[in-house]
């Protein structure tokens, strides 16, 4: 099982494993789309117009819409380069949103929507289906440009499954089609409908899936994504000899969040202690037990990512860029309307302006911790990117340890 050819060479021959990472969120994922848009068009300053993501990042790891994005920056066109550019993100998003996530017109909609989510799931999830499969086509895991890992649930295992393209390699039955990845990933709870689909082997064997949104497992998927390098190390993968699965100052890793609810908007305790059922499943217009358990993974990894880079003096190698300032209609993961869809490219184009943030997990709110903004570190991270790239390139057996990379590929002679 070979992969496609990727500019990128293994981490071996280079400093760092570069790692991407992108949670899930709905359309909200037009907020990590524009941040995408923004660093590749940074990588194109350096490298050319030709550069893509996948050029760079050793993983790409993305829950639910996540998952899609991911999906659709690495997979193959006809031309073996990566099927979406960065920037093309953000108008697949505005085209296809609204058929994915349909909007009652009626006086009556929200009524309508509450009804229906006691019989079913809201919406029908044909429209997801047909344009992933328009999309992606025949494209499997291992065809992918880059390595990618996207967190699935197996409702009827009761257990994670997550389609690593370093496991596909252990395991086939994970060498599945990209289009049914996202479809199953995407599948959230009382959004759209669970899905079903098999794997045949070519020796008659047969596996069986029945996928829910990855979110439940791992809504930031940048931990699972270190997981599976590390668990790759393990193996003794002469990609990235002598490094070991330790070398936390080895990684460098981009986890991009899809924004949340500022921290007093929606829901308190006074309003939560009377709610049954029906309650924890609808109030407020969404899903309580939904954002719930979706924030609290997503803070829950970006904490213990926090605190193992600082405590091994690396913290620089992780950037998280997160929104935290969402209220109204633009919090949800599922209003389509052209002014939301717009509203929340502009909360994407906002945040590259904000300060480098964590969350504080006393206070529930992201707090500044550099003088940077998310704009700065990016042109920054580029910067690293490229270098790192090039580095690769000239120590590999490709490159032959010939200064010159860039001129074969983009056109533009090496810059220090």
């Amino acid at each position: 099982m070979e992969r496609a050819n990727s500019l990128l060479q293994a981490p071996t021959y280079g400093n760092l494993i570069t790692i991407l990472s992108i949670d899930g969120g709905g359309v909200r994922g037009l907020i990590p789309g524009t941040i995408l848009a923004f660093l590749e068009d940074e990588l194109q300053k350096l490298d050319g117009e030709d550069a893509r993501l996948a050029d760079y990042f050793d993983v790409m790891a993305g829950t639910s819409t996540g998952g899609l994005v991911t999906a659709m920056l690495a997979a193959p066109n006809e031309n073996n380069r990566p099927l979406f550019a960065a920037k093309d993100i953000k108008q697949f998003y505005l085209d296809h949103c609204p058929g994915i996530f349909p909007q009652e017109k009626s006086v009556f909609g929200h009524a309508s929507k509450i009804l229906k989510s006691l019989e079913g799931p809201k919406y029908d999830g044909k429209y997801l289906h047909e344009i992933a499969k328009e999309k992606l086509g025949n494209t499997k895991l291992h065809q992918t440009l880059t390595n990618i890992v996207v967190p699935t649930f197996d409702i009827k295992r009761m257990q994670p499954v997550i389609f690593s393209s370093y496991e596909v390699k252990r395991t086939p039955s994970l060498d599945v089609l990209l289009s049914d990845i996202c479809i199953g990933t995407s599948a959230a709870p009382t959004y759209l409908p669970a899905h079903y689909f098999k794997y045949e082997g070519h020796s008659g064997e047969i596996r069986e899936y029945n996928l829910i949104d990855g979110g439940v497992a791992a809504n930031n998927p940048a931990l699972a994504a270190i997981n599976e390098v590390s668990n790759e190390i393990y193996t003794g993968s002469p990609d990235f000899y002598p490094i070991k699965p330790s070398d936390y100052n080895r990684y460098l890793v981009l986890s991009l969040g899809t924004g949340t609810t500022k921290c007093d908007e929606k829901y308190d305790a006074d309003s939560a202690a009377k709610w049954g059922m029906l309650s924890w499943l609808t109030s407020g217009g969404s899903c309580p037990l939904i954002d719930v358990f979706m924030q609290a993974s997503g803070d829950m990894v970006d904490l213990h990512l926090n605190t193992i880079f600082k405590a091994l003096h690396c913290e620089k190698n992780y950037i998280r860029i997160q929104d935290d300032t969402l209220m109204g209609e633009i919090s949800s993961v599922d209003i389509s309307t052209k002014e939301n869809l717009g509203n929340l490219v502009k909360a994407g184009e906002e945040l590259l302006k904000k300060p480098v943030s964590n969350v504080n997990l006393a206070t529930g709110v992201s707090e500044p911790i550099s003088r940077h903004t998310n704009e700065e570190i990016l042109k920054r991270l580029a910067e690293v990117l490229s270098k790192e790239r090039r580095l690769r390139y000239i120590r590999s057996p490709q490159g032959n340890g010939r200064a010159n990379y860039g001129h074969a590929q983009t056109g533009q002679a090496e810059t220090s």
